[in-house]
């Protein structure tokens, strides 16, 4: 089973500036609502470990492993519950620059697994909705660093 959560926000603010936050995983506790904590650093091969908080949803510490980085571009994830093939969520930003010298962020998640037809409906809400809270908390924080309005 397959399943994947898409959502986009742009950010009027460079892409540097959304890099920097998104890759600073030491701060998350300071501005993110859905990813309370994190250790770890952006490399490929590094495992991390992340403190998701869904909205509605319980806290769960899970520790996946970086797979794909390309600074100020690309930053990847993969997330395994159990077994591989039980649950996996591939979790990926992707940062373009927009013509106004903002940045288009695209922040998706694909599962897959036996796991997945059971956590759809949850996926749907409160991941999606802590994905949605993530968006405007790092808008909001890279436009105030940059010094833009919201």
């Amino acid at each position: 089973m397959r399943h994947e959560l898409h959502t986009e926000v742009e950010i009027d603010a460079p892409a540097a500036v959304v890099w920097d936050l998104l890759t600073d995983l030491d701060n998350y506790r300071a501005w993110n609502p859905f990813i309370t904590d994190s250790a770890g650093e952006a490399v490929v091969g590094e495992k991390l470990v992340n403190r998701m908080d869904p909205p509605g949803g319980k806290a769960m510490t899970f520790k996946p492993v970086v797979t794909e980085v390309e600074a100020g571009k690309v930053f990847e994830w993969l997330g395994r519950f159990g077994l591989p093939g039980l649950f996996d969520g591939r979790h990926r930003f992707e940062l373009t620059a927009t013509p106004s010298g903002g940045t288009l962020v695209v922040h998706a998640e694909h599962f897959t697994g036996v796991l997945v037809r059971f956590m759809r409906s949850s996926l749907d809400t409160r991941t999606l909705a802590g994905f949605e809270a993530m968006n405007a908390a790092l808008k909001a924080r890279a436009e105030a660093s940059a010094g833009s309005p919201s």
